[in-house]
């Protein structure tokens, strides 16, 4: 069998839409990319006379192989490019996610409503996310092309009348006397499995149910499938992909500016993020947040419900790591490149602790909420201050001691931006956990005062009415026939209406 060469390969790209994949000497995937034009897109990176930035050269002085897939469109390149970075998360295309500019596409199927939105900050929600996309032009011209294969509405809430796209049939919203919520979910989950780069499961779905629609002879609804069908196979939105968006790799800013201030080996692919919460020392809680090349990862995150008494955050902040480094954890969830804690010298120092005595080496750092400065222990924190360039960002050192010092980096860094992204996450996360415990603490101590109301009958309550505020509002007659009369007339004497 004859191995192609890199020139080979160069000669025999196609002139068809696709997405390429560069790799290593290893093997290993460094870089995915789109292209209207895979031939005209990827000769592009070894043409010398072609002026590229030092970032984008380091890229194609790394390239001893390529690789592509041809798809129809477009915009199927697009969708699927984000899929395969998600799946392989290629080291230099870390230097794409940075920028105020990302947007992602949010399909909530589980809402009263269920609609296709942009967001640029995904929540922790049943809907499904796609992205993130480097600039949401082509996404948005993308998304009006298939509108008209999948129609989908756009209304987060039930609109009293039909809107414009209604009427253009655009948008087939609850709100349509002709809306057929099984139908219209189906075809969202056809704009979803298009959206992860599954077309040929898409082609299939709508074959067969064009022909059980036509075998029950519901012609209509054949003709509707038949229409949509067509409309796929002969999709060809015209982008236009700039080189900018494919060739400028400079917005990497963020995870390699920080690689070069902390001297580090190679770019941080994980990073995780720590913070405590509680209230008075009660229902005390961590959070660990998870970045994959700069973007979170929330299937990822995990919570933990502190063991040690008190309101001591050091001792919490030892607890947690000593936890997340324990070796069942360090064998499901893998080991971080580094380290963010929230918190200046005492939590650091507790989280280093904790990760020295079970005999781990990342490097870990603070991020101190006053100042926004990070905070580096000099021996402990496994990394090296490029006082260089520090300098050149800005920065300085401050508040220096004999073991720790604290660098003062402007706000506008990427660096400072991408730490504040992930200790604020962790610091939400932690404290939506921690208002969880509280809210059932809360409703338990409620239910728990009442005499005669054991575990049996609070778990009948709260299945029926879901919260002792609903229970409060329900009226003997509800009550009593979930517990019977005697137990609701002590349970309303307590908490609800009087008999």
């Amino acid at each position: 069998m004859t191995i192609m060469t890199l020139a080979d390969k160069l000669k025999s790209l196609p002139k068809e839409p696709g997405v390429y994949f560069h790799k290593n000497v290893d093997g290993e995937i460094i870089y995915v990319g789109k292209a209207a034009n895979l031939n005209n897109r990827v000769r592009q990176y070894f043409q010398k006379s072609r002026l590229r930035d030092v970032k984008t050269d380091a890229l194609v002085a790394e390239i001893a192989d390529v690789d592509w897939i041809v798809v129809a469109s477009e915009s199927e390149a697009l969708f699927l490019e984000a899929e395969m970075i998600r799946r392989y998360i290629p080291k230099f295309n870390i230097l794409l996610r940075d920028d105020k500019s990302l947007v992602y596409v949010r399909i909530n199927k589980n809402a009263n409503a269920p609609s296709v939105t942009y967001t640029r900050r995904p929540l922790d929600d049943d809907a499904e996310y796609f992205g993130p996309f480097l600039s949401a032009r082509p996404v948005k011209k993308s998304l009006q092309y298939l509108r008209k294969i999948f129609p989908y509405s756009t209304h987060i809430t039930l609109p009293s009348r039909g809107c414009l796209q209604t009427h253009l049939g655009l948008c087939p919203g609850p709100e349509t006397q002709q809306y057929n919520r099984k139908q219209y979910l189906s075809n969202l989950n056809k704009l979803s499995w298009y959206l992860r780069g599954e077309r040929l499961k898409v082609v299939k779905e709508l074959q067969k149910e064009m022909t059980l629609a036509a075998s029950e002879q519901n012609f209509e609804q054949a003709a509707k499938l038949r229409n949509q069908l067509r409309a796929l196979q002969t999709l060809r939105v015209q982008i236009i992909f700039s080189d900018k968006e494919n060739l400028d790799l400079s917005k990497d800013h963020a995870l390699f500016a920080l690689t070069n201030l902390l001297s580090l080996s190679k770019p941080p692919k994980r990073i995780e993020g720590y913070d405590i919460s509680h209230m008075s020392g009660t229902d005390t809680v961590a959070s660990m947040v998870v970045f994959d090349n700069g973007v979170s990862n929330k299937s990822a995150y995990r919570k933990f419900k502190m063991r040690t008494p008190g309101n001591d955050d050091f001792a919490h902040m030892y607890e947690v790591i000593k936890r997340r480094l324990s070796q069942k954890n360090v064998k499901q969830w893998g080991k971080p490149d580094i380290f963010l804690i929230d918190g200046g010298k005492g939590q650091l120092g507790a989280a280093i602790s904790a990760r020295d005595e079970l005999g781990f080496a990342m490097p870990m750092i603070g991020l101190a909420k006053k100042q926004e400065e990070i905070v580096i222990h000099k021996s402990l924190s496994n990394v090296s201050i490029n006082d260089i360039f520090l300098k050149e960002l800005g920065g300085f050192r401050t508040d220096e001691s004999e073991d720790f010092v604290r660098l003062d980096i402007p706000n506008s860094s990427h660096i400072i931006m991408l730490l504040q992204r992930i200790r604020d996450e962790s610091h939400r996360f932690a404290v939506s956990y921690h208002s969880v415990l509280k809210t059932s603490r809360v409703k338990s101590s409620l239910l728990d005062n009442i005499p005669s109301v054991g575990p049996s009958t609070k778990k009948k309550l709260l299945r029926k009415f879901g919260s002792v505020s609903a229970i409060k509002n329900a009226n003997y007659n509800e009550i009593s026939a979930i517990v019977g009369p005697k137990k609701a007339t002590i349970i309303a004497g307590y908490i609800g209406d009087k008999k």
